[in-house]
C-alpha cells in the first residue's frame, strides 16, 4: 500500500504553486526556505515524480505537479473544513465586506480563500465600490468591514503600502502617444487626480480617453492598447507594462491600503475576519506572481 501524503507537505506544495517562488512560499507557511525545499524533496520522493521545474525563470509546475494540484487543493480544503467544524462551531453567520473594484478580482481571492475554507459556515457578502463610498457605507452601518485605498483622508488603519504606477500594454506603444490617452476613474477617484497632477508637473500633454468606475473596463482599455492607466502593484495584470521615469513618466506617491470596521461589527465572527484580512494583506508579496515584470 502506498504511503499516505502528509497534509503539511501539500500545504507547502500549494504555497509554492500559488506564489511561484520557494522564498515567498516559505514566508506564507512560516518556514525557512531550506525547510520548504526539504518538504518538496520528501513529497517528490513519495509520489516518485518531479513536481516543479526549477530551471524556469519562475518556479513552475511540471505536468505531474499539475496533476497533483487539484488533489492537493481538495485534500487541504476538506481538512480545514473538517477542523473548523469541530474547533470553531460558533463561527457562523453573515458578514458584509466592502472592497474597491480595483482589488476585487486580484487581491480578494488570495485574501479570502483560506478564510472561506476554514470557516465554511460563514457567509461573506461582498460589495464593490470606490473607497469613499465604502467608507460612507461603514458609517451608515450598511457594511461590517471594508478595505479602502488612498486612505489619508479616511479614518482607517493602514495595513499595507504599495507602489502606484502608470501602466500600459506590453504589446502596444500607447505610452508614446501625444497627447497621452488616459483610462481613469470618475472625477472623485483619488488616483485620477494623482495621475493628472503628476503629468502636469512635467508638462506632459494628455487627454481623458476612457472614464469608468469599473477597474476591469479600464484594464481592458490598457491591454487593448487604447490608453495608459494608473494601478497599484497588486492590481497589475499579466501583459501590462509598468511605465517608469525611463519611459518619460513621473514617479507617483505610494498607495496606502486601509481597513475600516463598523461600530456594530464587534462579534467573534467579525473579529476573526478582521484579523485574517489584516494579517493576509500585510503579508502578501509586493508583487503578485502573475503580474508583469
Amino acid at each position: 500500500m502506498a504511503a499516505l501524503i502528509d497534509i503539511d507537505l501539500l500545504r507547502t506544495f500549494l504555497a509554492i504553486a500559488g506564489t511561484g517562488s520557494f522564498t515567498r512560499a516559505a514566508e506564507e507557511v512560516h518556514k525557512t526556505q531550506s525547510a520548504v525545499s526539504m518538504q518538496v524533496k520528501k513529497l517528490e520522493d513519495q509520489v516518485g515524480r518531479p513536481l516543479f521545474d526549477r530551471g524556469a525563470r519562475q518556479v513552475r509546475l511540471t505536468p505531474d505537479g499539475l496533476r497533483l494540484l487539484d488533489y492537493a487543493q481538495r485534500i487541504v480544503r476538506l481538512s480545514e473544513e473538517a477542523a473548523a467544524v469541530f474547533t470553531e462551531p460558533a463561527l457562523q453567520g453573515t458578514v458584509t465586506l466592502g472592497v474597491p473594484d480595483d482589488y476585487a478580482d486580484r487581491l480578494l481571492p488570495r485574501v479570502l480563500s483560506a478564510f472561506a475554507r476554514s470557516h465554511p459556515h460563514v457567509e461573506l457578502v461582498v460589495h464593490c465600490d470606490q473607497s469613499s463610498g465604502l467608507y460612507r457605507s461603514i458609517e451608515k452601518g450598511e457594511l461590517d468591514l471594508a478595505i479602502v485605498t488612498n486612505c489619508a483622508d479616511l479614518r482607517s488603519e493602514v495595513i499595507r503600502r504599495e507602489a502606484l504606477n502608470f501602466v500600459g500594454s506590453q504589446e502596444h506603444a500607447t505610452h508614446l502617444a501625444d497627447p497621452l490617452p488616459l483610462a481613469v476613474g470618475p472625477r472623485t477617484c483619488a488616483w485620477r487626480g494623482i495621475a493628472q497632477a503628476a503629468l502636469d508637473s512635467i508638462g506632459r500633454r494628455y487627454r481623458i480617453a476612457y472614464t469608468s468606475p469599473a477597474a476591469a473596463a479600464l484594464s481592458s482599455a490598457v491591454l487593448a492598447g487604447l490608453a495608459v492607466s494608473i494601478l497599484p502593484e497588486s492590481a497589475i495584470r499579466p501583459d501590462m507594462r509598468i511605465l517608469t521615469e525611463r519611459d518619460g513618466f513621473p514617479a507617483l506617491p505610494p498607495c496606502d491600503i486601509g481597513f475600516v470596521r463598523a461600530r456594530q461589527a464587534r462579534s467573534p465572527i467579525h473579529d476573526a475576519l478582521a484579523e485574517h484580512i489584516v494579517t493576509r494583506i500585510g503579508n502578501l508579496p509586493s508583487k503578485l506572481p502573475d503580474a508583469a515584470e
